[in-house]
């Protein structure tokens, strides 16, 4: 596989990249949807619309195609102080990988572990302290590729989120220290 192509989502490419996500939650209902994402309502069009807004999309292509996306940003969306992280960090000084995604087509080619290098490169750029992240705690596909990159398990918390059927999250990060 060539290198993956990543950029930031642009406004033009906003539906586009709901339709991505669209795609991939639906292969995942058809097959074992380990994140637990909604169809149309995480991660959606209008999520993507507002990461794009906020400068946080990110989309991986090949051509024109979008073949991956996430967010990138300083916001843990919930309340990371409840784990047991190796460091402690104030909000703002790491970044928070979410809602990453690869077209099905391309599991297992290396495109997720493009993504978290990506996003480590961006967080050390940006003299961030560490990439954190988090994971429903059944979605074992996922936890081996945080494993597999580098990432540490950092605990399982709630962290305030109000979702009846994800009470916690499992935590990982990445110290650059």
């Amino acid at each position: 596989m060539e290198k993956t192509q990543i950029r930031k989502c642009g406004t033009a490419d906003i539906k586009a990249a709901g339709e991505f996500y669209d795609r991939v939650v639906k292969w995942l209902d058809e097959h074992i949807n380990y994140p637990k994402w909604v169809y149309r309502v995480y991660p959606s069009e209008s999520y993507a619309g507002k990461m794009t807004n906020a400068g946080s999309q990110y989309l991986c292509t090949d051509g024109e195609k979008i073949t991956g996306a996430f967010v990138l940003n300083a916001d843990p969306m919930g309340d990371y102080g409840r784990a047991s992280w190796s460091e402690v960090l104030r909000e703002g000084e790491y970044m928070v990988v979410h809602a990453m995604a690869v077209d099905p087509c391309l599991h297992g080619q290396g495109m997720a572990s493009d993504m978290l290098r990506f996003c480590e490169e961006k967080a050390r750029e940006d003299g961030y302290k560490a990439l954190r992240l988090d994971v429903v705690p059944d979605n074992i596909p996922a936890r081996r590729l945080f494993e597999k990159n580098g990432f540490v398990y950092a605990g399982d918390a709630d962290l305030g989120r109000g979702y009846d059927e994800i009470p916690v999250f499992s935590l990982y990060e990445l110290s650059f220290k």
